[in-house]
């Protein structure tokens, strides 16, 4: 029969598993929102340089895997703004910079959010197994060694 102490040892093992999970999860997903960030600060930069160029201006444009193609510039007032769901829109420069930025506050909201959750599972972890080190050390304790 198992003792109270064994009983709560399983709980909080099953716990800091779970929780264990939990963090991963988190800080997967805080990763990935921090990809999101750097694009759209790319993208950001991109925009505040494009209105210091003139029309017919000779530009490098990326396209994935740091390879670039050559354009010329035909109206640097225009922008092709992704919107989600395979749907963009043309947006005036000035327009695709405030979208932009609208972006990178929102996701950054939610970063924030899941960091402060992050920290609080972590900090329900190191709780759970200073508690579990405890129980097991008394369960120690209370029972002699077999090896005797």
């Amino acid at each position: 029969m198992a003792t109270k102490v064994e009983e709560e040892l399983r709980r909080l093992s099953i716990e800091i598993r779970y929780l264990e999970e939990t963090a991963q999860a988190l800080q997967s997903r805080i990763s990935m929102l921090n990809a999101v960030m750097q694009d759209l600060a790319y993208a950001n930069v991109t925009l505040e340089s494009l209105e210091k160029n003139k029309v017919g201006s000779e530009l490098l444009v990326p396209i994935g895997g740091s390879s670039y193609i050559k354009a010329k510039l035909d109206d640097p007032d225009k922008v092709i703004v992704g919107m989600g769901a395979g749907v963009s829109v043309e947006k005036t420069s000035q327009e695709a910079k405030e979208t932009v930025k609208k972006r990178l506050e929102g996701i950054e909201k939610n970063r924030m959010s899941l960091q402060q959750r992050f920290s609080q599972v972590a900090q329900k972890i190191n709780e759970d197994r200073a508690k579990f080190e405890e129980l097991a050390a008394e369960l120690r304790k209370g029972k002699p060694s077999r090896n005797v």
